[in-house]
């Protein structure tokens, strides 16, 4: 063996290290460099562009009120005696309710009764005389004038005296009627208030019992004065259809019509009171209820729609993603019409039975690679309230959005970073 200098050996072994770092460099370069090269596939969920039947609802907030409250009170004084209903039971209009003591009522119109008879037979004796009077003057003169004038007087005071008998009979009949209380109103009673034994006034300020007619029931809920105007066109081409839902905004409570609009605006408040009335066949709504009001304006007839998600919104306007047969995207200006509920109508900008990006934009540009999952198949959800599926806490989702308000908010095509879109 021939020795090496060190200074040799030094050089030698770096020239190794040096041939092996390349080699090694070399061989690692071509998967790193092809996976570089390929595009990402960006999951995605996507709706189909749908053509359907639009129905636009205006969305306020309400409070149930009975058809009719009455308040039943005593016309009498005396003491409640009976009661015939029970609480919470439906009650036919003059069925009877309470009975209060007759007995001193029925007294005064005896009493009445008699001081008629008795003046009544006055009144037959003094209408005799002056018949007697007045052939006496006309036969033989043997009456002057003067007697058959003051027996005229007295027939016609008599004839006043049994005239306020007969209403004073009247009048003692009426109060033995109070006596019977009778449901003014078909409705149904709540709870007792006072209790049979206690004695009742007229002037008695709390009521006996209240009555409220539940079949019909009315709604009354506001909307923003601006829309008032619309609904009104709309009222007189036909009746409104109101749809009433619970406090959640989730289930429908009952279905009914628009019924009127309120005279005048609240100025504190910017809204106008509308008022609709609904059969209430199942008793789902009950007074002072609260419930979210629906009224369907009107139905607007082969509609291009996408869900609201879809629309994204840029420098210049609103864009949907599409996604070509190729399984990439291409950001599309759509004009949007109007937004209702989770649905946007598209005027313009896309066709039917294409497809479009509803969750995931925020990593797409345009020709990004996407691997599609489809939205639950079915319509975009028209036909259904307005907020379904939507979060309650969001404010009034129900309602129509003017052109190009939408709820989500993305930066513009071409803007993304790139390392971003690679993550």
């Amino acid at each position: 063996m021939i020795p090496i200098p060190s200074r040799g050996r030094m050089a030698v072994a770096a020239a190794l290290v040096l041939t092996l770092f390349g080699f090694t460099s070399c061989s690692g370069s071509g998967p790193s460099q092809a996976r570089a090269n390929t595009p990402q596939t960006m999951p995605v969920t996507v709706a189909p562009v749908l053509k359907q039947d639009l129905p636009i609802f205006l969305s306020g907030l309400g409070s149930v009120q009975a058809y009719y409250t009455v308040s039943v009170k005593s016309r009498i004084d005396g003491q409640l005696v009976d009661v015939k209903f029970k609480e919470g039971e439906f009650v036919k209009q003059g069925g009877l309710l309470a009975v209060i003591d007759p007995r001193p009522y029925q007294a005064q119109l005896d009493q009445a009764q008699a001081q008629l008879f008795k003046d009544q037979a006055s009144l037959r004796d003094a209408q005799l005389n002056y018949q007697r009077y007045k052939d006496l003057l006309q036969n033989s003169g043997a009456m002057s004038q003067q007697q058959v004038d003051t027996q005229k007087a007295t027939v016609d005071q008599l004839d006043g005296t049994v005239r306020n008998d007969e209403a004073a009979v009247e009048n003692a009949k009426l109060n033995l009627s109070y006596c019977h209380i009778t449901a003014p109103v078909s409705g149904r009673i709540g709870l007792r208030l006072v209790d049979p034994g206690n004695i009742v006034h007229a002037a008695d300020t709390n009521p006996m019992l209240v009555i409220t007619q539940l079949q019909p029931i009315t709604v009354l809920f506001t909307l923003p004065e601006d829309q008032l105007p619309e609904v009104a066109h709309h009222m007189r081409q036909g009746t409104l259809e109101v749809d009433a839902y619970s406090r959640d905004d989730q289930t429908k409570l009952a279905t009914g019509k628009l019924l009127t609009i309120d005279n005048q605006i609240d100025q504190t408040t910017g809204t106008g009171r509308l008022k609709a009335v609904f059969s209430n066949e199942d008793s789902a709504l009950w007074p002072n209820q609260f419930v979210n009001t629906h009224l369907l304006l009107e139905t607007q007839k082969n509609a291009t729609v996408v869900p609201s998600a879809a629309v994204q919104r840029g420098p210049n306007g609103d864009f949907v993603y599409v996604v070509k047969p190729d399984k990439t995207v291409e950001n599309r200006a759509v004009t949007v019409a109007l937004t209702q509920g989770l649905v946007s109508n598209i005027s313009s900008g896309v066709s039917p039975n294409e497809v479009v990006v509803i969750d995931g934009q925020d990593k797409l540009q345009p020709g990004s690679h996407v691997e599609p999952h489809m939205q639950q198949a079915g319509s975009h959800g028209a036909g259904q309230s307005p907020n379904a599926g939507a979060n309650p806490a969001n404010p009034t989702p129900g309602s129509r959005t003017p052109i190009g308000k939408q709820r989500r908010i993305s930066p513009p095509p071409g803007t993304h970073n790139q390392g971003t879109a690679s993550q």
